[in-house]
């Protein structure tokens, strides 16, 4: 691998001059992997994550079996993905008309499709990566597709460390098909379980929704116990 040269005579060249180094070295040594993901930090840490993306879809060309580089290529997509979803939202709220709120929906479509390609591909490369199917499980409840949010969220059900959240957003999901009961049951499993403590964050959130439940339906006992949970919670 040929060495990037760099500034002898100071301790460290600043991130615009190593930046510059570093662009015109890979034009002339485009097969240093090292350069790629240096100059892929740089820009991701300068907020350009559209032009780390550039150049590392450039490496992965390169470099097809390097898993790792792959994974800061998603990365970099995902990061991209997030950015224009703030800028359209920023745009949405300084304008407030219907066709920002428009283009507000298409970015937040984009996000909820790129956490699903990348984490699907993810999980294809890795099956032990279960902690991914939260993600997705986020993603499709994003897109309003609930059924298949509860089936990706299925593998998580048993695990200690991802199950509260999981039931959190499962009973979201019955909650928008009007499966009030199978809702409460999986709240339940999200806040009161004893053999799995969740976060304090988690068990409130799913706490207050029984409360709303509990409300909605009547049941005076079961909203004094949630609401006592809750209370003893905060």
């Amino acid at each position: 691998m040929t060495a990037v040269p760099t500034n002898e005579g100071s301790e460290s060249a600043t991130v615009s001059t190593r930046r510059q180094q570093l662009e015109h070295h890979l034009k002339t040594c485009p097969t240093d992997r090292e350069g790629y993901l240096e100059l892929a930090t740089i820009y991701r840490e300068e907020h350009r994550p559209l032009q780390a993306a550039k150049v590392l879809r450039q490496a992965h060309e390169l470099f097809p079996d390097d898993m790792s580089m792959l994974w800061e290529l998603e990365e970099a997509q995902l990061a991209r993905s997030v950015q224009q979803l703030v800028e359209v939202r920023d745009l949405a709220t300084r304008l407030g008309n219907s066709s920002a709120d428009h283009e507000l929906d298409r970015a937040t479509t984009d996000w909820a499709n790129c956490r699903l390609k990348v984490c699907r591909a993810r999980l294809a490369r890795d099956p032990s990566l279960t902690y991914l199917h939260m993600v997705l499980g986020e993603a499709l409840y994003d897109l309003e597709r609930y059924e298949e949010a509860m089936e990706e969220l299925e593998p998580l059900v048993d695990s200690e460390t991802h199950s509260p959240g999981a039931y959190l957003l499962m009973g979201r999901c019955q909650l928008l098909l009007s499966q009030d009961m199978a809702a409460m049951k999986s709240l339940r499993q999200a806040s009161i379980r004893r053999a799995v403590v969740g976060p304090a964050k988690t068990r409130s959130a799913a706490l207050r929704l029984l409360i709303d439940l509990a409300e909605r339906h009547g049941l005076h006992a079961s909203l004094q116990f949630y609401q006592q949970s809750l209370q003893a919670i905060s």
